[in-house]
């Protein structure tokens, strides 16, 4: 089975052709070496793979191959993820500080006044003028 095509059908990345751009740019890796999009893979294979973000490497055991996409329940039981527990914390820890962070710029200033900004402000007083 091509790399390419089991890195999507188990939903690591959202396209095949995202999957097959990361092996031609050597991203995803076997054992070290660099994998090409139609590499054939087996059960017991262990791949590095970049995370959705490019923050950490996942290291992924293959444990069934799927030639269709399938759902995130099954496609979780086609490989095991070796990832070390404290990369996955500092990676989470991360993902929540960029998510407080968006909000907080949401609620906060947002630099010049939309249109109804603008007109509350005025209502209440305060004018350029």
């Amino acid at each position: 089975m091509r790399v390419d095509k089991w890195l999507w059908s188990v939903r690591l990345y959202k396209t095949r052709s995202q999957a097959s751009h990361d092996c031609s740019t050597g991203k995803v890796k076997r054992s070290g070496k660099t994998l090409k999009p139609s590499a054939a893979l087996k059960i017991g294979d262990t791949l590095e793979v970049p995370s959705s973000d490019n923050a950490y490497k996942r290291n992924i055991e293959v444990i069934q191959l799927i030639e269709k996409r399938v759902g995130a329940p099954l496609a979780r039981e086609a490989y095991h993820d070796h990832t070390p527990a404290k990369i996955l914390a500092e990676a989470e820890h991360r993902r929540l500080a960029n998510k407080e962070n968006r909000q907080s710029r949401k609620e906060g200033d947002q630099g010049r006044l939309t249109k109804r900004n603008r007109r509350q402000w005025e209502e209440g007083g305060n004018r350029f003028f």
